[in-house]
């Protein structure tokens, strides 16, 4: 496993339990136990939009339960649900699957969990648009961020529950699927072919992903890990162009942020224009518009690149701290702009300080509030935050503590506080001041650096 010192079969990591809810997404998430594994088996047609599954799911009673309850989209129908091989009640209602056992389960007990289901995914509304399965124009793919996953899946969508996956996905046989990890098997009966995949480094459930669409393969590199692309073969030629520093960057990032924490990575671009590209565990999502061959979408591509580290790999423990996912990757592209010729990572600062002096916010970096957390201005004042912290400490320091920071919590879940308890000991001062300015503070600070 890349980044890891150990010798020997390669073993999952299991994040920490944290069986609380999460108040920027109260209906999501379940109390009362934990899935330690994820097995699913999914059956899609590309056509009519069809999807049936069956998720097998290994979990662990914190209490005494006589219910439980799962995440489920509405679209979803729910033929049969198991516990421990024996036929379980269920409920279906306002995206919450309720599960009766024959037996309560008593505390610490095991539980074997399988639901059939069947439905056209649809993805869920929510205040940040449309989230979770997406038809493609020929294919499918998966925007989990925040609350998405349980349009394809039963789940307990909550960003700490982080879990293995085996991820089956049948398709008609033309069709390239993806999904986390690495290709186990692959099989072709017929018309149809199976992708059955291994995420065995835990993940949480808004990263899951699976991609469908009449795709080749490229390989970019194979050491010191494999790196991938899937896409289109019309766009085979501009991709040369978009991406063709794709591994120098992967290289400096490796040297900035301590040793890739997956096994590959893929890049995907879709035969469709999107939006913006979509992180998931172990690979990217971009559109046929980032892969135009005018190479203006590479920030993008740099991060992308950077999730992999921050938010993927050392993931939030609840969503208020997004920060530490979306201003530690936007500060990669301005770590890379400098390191590949382009404008220095004190240029940027001051290009987007200006911008946010000119739009006042009144809420905190570390508490911006449900509606407000994939703002533009948390990207970029989380970014602005890691160029104050650079300053102040110094690059030495500043490196070392991104690399330990990728080290010491390397699959696991981590909290601003866990952030600013790492960075005191990279600093000869108090980083107090510091913090209070421009974690906890609504108002701008002065601009960190000469003006």
């Amino acid at each position: 496993m890349p980044g890891k010192s150990a010798k020997g079969p390669r073993q999952p990591h299991l994040g920490a339990p944290l069986d609380a809810l999460d108040p920027y997404l109260p209906d999501n998430g379940n109390l009362g136990y934990r899935i330690s594994r994820y097995d699913l088996d999914l059956e899609y047609k590309v056509s009519p939009n069809r999807l049936a599954g069956v998720a097998t799911l290994t979990a662990t009673s914190f209490i005494h339960l006589q219910r439980f309850t799962l995440d489920l989209a509405s679209t979803m129908s729910v033929s049969r649900v198991t516990v421990n091989d024996k036929r379980a009640r269920h409920s279906h209602r306002s995206r919450k699957l309720s599960i009766t056992p024959e037996s309560p389960i008593p505390p610490g007990g095991a539980m074997t969990i399988v639901i059939r289901y069947t439905g056209s995914p649809r993805p869920i509304r929510g205040p940040w648009g449309e989230v979770g399965w997406e038809e493609l124009t020929d294919g499918a793919l998966c925007a989990n961020q925040p609350n998405g996953a349980a349009s394809w899946f039963p789940c307990d969508d909550h960003p700490s529950a982080k879990a293995p996956y085996r991820i089956a996905i049948t398709t008609d046989s033309p069709y390239y699927a993806l999904a986390n990890g690495i290709l186990e098997s692959k099989r072709t009966r017929a018309a149809q072919t199976t992708w059955v995949y291994q995420q065995i480094e835990p993940m949480p459930t808004y990263l899951a992903s699976v991609q469908i669409g009449m795709y080749k393969k490229k390989s970019l590199a194979t050491k010191p890990f494999p790196v991938d692309a899937v896409l289109p073969a019309r766009l085979m030629r501009t991709f040369d162009i978009d991406f063709g520093r794709q591994m120098e960057m992967i290289d400096v990032f490796v040297e900035m942020f301590g040793p890739y924490p997956f096994p590959t990575y893929t890049v995907v671009v879709t035969d469709d224009e999107l939006d913006i590209p979509i992180e998931a565990q172990s690979f990217s999502t971009f559109g046929a518009n980032h892969c135009d061959g005018s190479r203006s979408a590479e920030r993008l591509v740099a991060h992308e690149l950077a999730h992999q580290w921050f938010g993927n790999s050392v993931t939030l423990s609840r969503w208020r701290d997004i920060w530490l996912h979306e201003g530690f990757a936007c500060y990669a592209e301005w770590l890379w702009s400098q390191r590949s010729g382009g404008k220095s990572a004190s240029e940027w600062a001051r290009t987007y300080y200006d911008k946010l002096a000119t739009h006042p916010v009144r809420t905190t970096l570390t508490d911006p509030g449900p509606r407000h957390m994939f703002d533009d201005w948390v990207y970029k004042r989380g970014a602005l935050t890691l160029h104050a912290l650079r300053l102040a400490i110094g690059d030495g320091n500043f490196f070392a503590l991104l690399r330990r920071w990728t080290d010491k919590y390397r699959y696991g879940s981590v909290t601003t506080e866990d952030f600013i308890a790492l960075a005191a000991n990279f600093s000869t001062m108090s980083l107090g001041p510091l913090w209070d300015e421009w974690l906890f503070t609504a108002a701008l600070p002065p601009f960190p650096g000469p003006s």
